[in-house]
């Protein structure tokens, strides 16, 4: 199987010319690097007038497996060849580099390039990535994968410090800047002779022209994302690995999706939930973006307003922060009447509002990242279960509180960095034993559950909160503003058929749909045409598994068939149906958006089925029953309604802060008569 790495952009605070000197210190030998065990040159050119300079070179490694592992394989060091392509007009440095040693059982491919930084052309950017493809080896693959891992992640690590550690040798010499090449006038009998980065103190002496000062202090830039300063001041400590997972799913959403993306530190979370498996992270990740478009939950803080009777009776809210600086919620469970909040507002305004919450405390988070200088992606929740009682496992509330946590289990993940639940009374084992099974384990992992009075002492409240933040009703110093709860009033409680009401208004507001798909049984949606000229537009995302989505015509409704499937198999396509809109390939994770002015009544049907390419057929075959997912919408409008409509606009609207690549790049024209946009 091959692995792919990606290192984030690391970013050196000097000048390229200057870089590039620190770099061919490190041969042909490297001390600072144990495994390098020697290099030589085996060709090497100029371009005629000396701005780009080529060397090839083939470097030992020493073996770093255990002895058994070197014994089998009958070596003690491998060999890679490295060829470097080095531009100084335009200050590049291009590296290749493949192992030769076990070409035929292991392939390692690298690539690293040293650029000029895009904000500030006084730094310098290094990039690298890598894949390893391990064929067979002796029955070690699993092992070798291992030590080429760990392997990596060092290297990495002290690739890095070893520039920097020639740099400051480099100052400490009196070379602190180096001047840039240009074009110069070159004898005949010099023709042959140009400068080298092999020998950095020559090319003061020929190259013509100088570079500004070199500025020696480590400052950074607002909105810097290249410097790996950027990543451990604000994503916190990632090894190599990890950085590599982020970058990977990042790169991959900026080429699938639309509008605006999460920002990195929201893709982390995903990462973690998934242990940083990256296709585990990216199916998550992709139903919860789903799921947030469904929902419009970007725009819930701007349009959520929760009802006075939640504000006066829901026992919740924020209170300064714990020792670590995360946000403090502090919910006072014991005391509020969940039963009569559900019969008086509903279970839907109970969930927005949790949601709410949820999103007010990411805002906090990056808001105390801001203002403490140091990465904070979570924050702690302080559960008081002072007063609950059996009136609090009412069945429906109980399976309310299920289908919340699982719903801020699948698109909150590692939002919360510890939950201190005091005061647990002895009915609080039964509600624990009910809900555990849904909280996933690294959850309950931050949770710290005290009984009576076993929070007031060491290892209680104050290890985790300050003494003048812990709240007044729990013997602290600060006053807490937080509702108190209480009953809530039956006269208050909703009639049934508010009840109703209210429910068929949840119904009616789920504007997208979303549907299984199988092998061999479609899904098709019909839309019945009465005029001649109409607009049928459609907007729809795959969760899961790619599928081919065609739009036909038929002069009359089908009957429906199983699986909700309307074309019959005994139709012939150009007889009994036609196709008037050409099929489109549509790649998990991808939203499409388009519209197609209609020339004839009758009915017209939009269908998804899974993509079964020929060179696909063992997937198949081993796969046959895998569902494809598919979240859709669609809506039939006037022709002269259609300009201005809400679905010929972009329908998902993000709060979220970085835009895609395939949204900045793409074209943002419709054709006249029929348009099918991927976004």
């Amino acid at each position: 199987m091959v692995q792919k790495y990606q290192s984030p952009v690391r970013v050196y605070k000097y000048p390229f010319e200057l870089v590039m000197a620190a770099y061919e210190k490190r041969f042909p030998t490297c001390p600072q690097i144990p495994v390098f065990l020697g290099s030589e040159v085996l060709r090497e050119s100029h371009s005629p007038d000396g701005a780009v300079h080529v060397v090839e070179r083939s470097c030992r490694l020493r073996v770093d497996a255990p002895r058994l592992l070197r014994k089998v394989a009958g070596v003690e060091h491998v060999v890679f060849v490295q060829k470097n392509v080095l531009n100084w007009r335009e200050r590049t440095l291009h590296i290749e580099a493949h192992n030769e040693t076990f070409a035929n059982r292991v392939v390692v491919n690298e690539t690293c390039s040293y650029t000029v930084h895009p904000e500030n052309e006084d730094w310098t950017c290094f990039e690298q990535s890598a894949s390893l493809d391990i064929r067979s080896f002796f029955g070690f693959e699993s092992a070798l994968e291992k030590i080429a891992m760990k392997q990596y992640t060092a290297n990495v690590k002290r690739g890095k410090e070893v520039i920097e550690h020639y740099l400051h040798e480099l100052i400490a010499q009196g070379t602190s800047h180096l001047p840039r090449w240009t074009l110069a006038p070159v004898q005949e009998q010099d023709a042959h002779r140009q400068p080298g980065p092999q020998d950095p103190s020559s090319l003061e002496d020929t190259v013509i022209g100088s570079t500004p000062g070199l500025a020696l202090e480590s400052g950074s830039t607002d909105g810097d994302k290249l410097d790996a300063d950027y990543i451990e001041r604000c994503l916190g400590r990632l090894t190599p690995m990890q950085e590599s997972c982020l970058i990977q799913l990042r790169h991959w959403l900026q080429e699938t999706h639309t509008g605006k993306i999460p920002k990195d530190q929201h893709i982390l979370r995903f990462l973690r939930a998934r242990d940083f498996h990256l296709d585990k992270a990216r199916e998550m990740l992709c139903q919860s973006l789903s799921w947030r478009k469904q929902h419009q939950v970007d725009l819930l803080l701007q349009t959520w307003r929760p009802p006075a009777l939640l504000e006066e009776f829901y026992a919740g809210g924020w209170h300064y922060q714990d020792t670590d600086g995360r946000p403090l919620y502090i919910l006072r469970l014991g005391q509020m009447d969940t039963k009569g909040l559900m019969k008086a507002v509903g279970e839907e305004a109970l969930l927005q509002h949790v949601l709410s919450v949820n999103e007010e405390g990411q805002k906090r988070c990056e808001g105390n990242t801001r203002q403490f200088g140091r990465p904070i992606s979570a924050w702690t929740c302080l559960v008081d279960l002072e007063g609950l009682s059996m009136r609090h496992l009412w069945r429906p509330g109980v399976k309310a509180l299920l289908r919340m946590i699982e719903v801020v289990e699948d698109n909150y993940p590692e939002t919360l960095g510890r939950l201190l639940i005091v005061r647990a009374p002895r009915v609080f084992p039964v509600l624990w034993t009910l809900i555990s099974p849904f909280i996933s384990e690294n959850t309950r992992r931050k949770f710290l559950i005290y009984s009576g009075s076993d929070y007031q002492g060491p290892g209680g409240l104050v290890d985790y909160l300050d003494r003048d933040v812990i709240p007044d009703f729990l013997g602290g110093d600060s006053v807490c503003n937080v509702p108190e709860g209480g009953l809530v009033p039956k006269s208050l409680y909703l009639t049934e058929e508010e009840q109703e009401q209210a429910d068929q208004l949840r119904q009616w507001s789920d504007t997208y749909h979303s549907a299984s798909v199988l092998r061999g049984a479609p899904h098709e949606v019909a839309v019945e045409i009465l005029e001649g000229e109409s607009v049928i537009t459609w907007d729809f995302d795959i969760l899961r598994g790619n599928m081919v989505f065609s739009l036909y015509h038929v002069k009359q409704m089908p009957n429906s068939g199983p699986r909700e499937q309307l074309i019959d198999k005994g139709w012939v396509l150009g007889t009994d149906y036609s196709l008037v809109e050409e099929p489109l390939v549509c790649r998990e994770g991808e939203s499409i958006q388009g519209s197609h002015v209609t020339r004839w009544p009758g009915v017209y049907l939009l269908q998804w089925q899974v993509h079964s390419p020929l060179d696909d057929v063992l997937t198949a075959l081993h796969s046959p029953g895998r569902k494809c997912r598919l979240l859709y919408y669609c809506e039939v409008l006037a022709s002269e309604d259609f300009r201005g409509s809400m679905s010929s606009l972009e329908s998902c609207t993000s709060g979220f802060s970085q835009l895609s690549a395939a949204t900045s790049s793409s074209s943002s024209g419709q054709s006249h008569r029929s348009s099918l946009v991927s976004r």
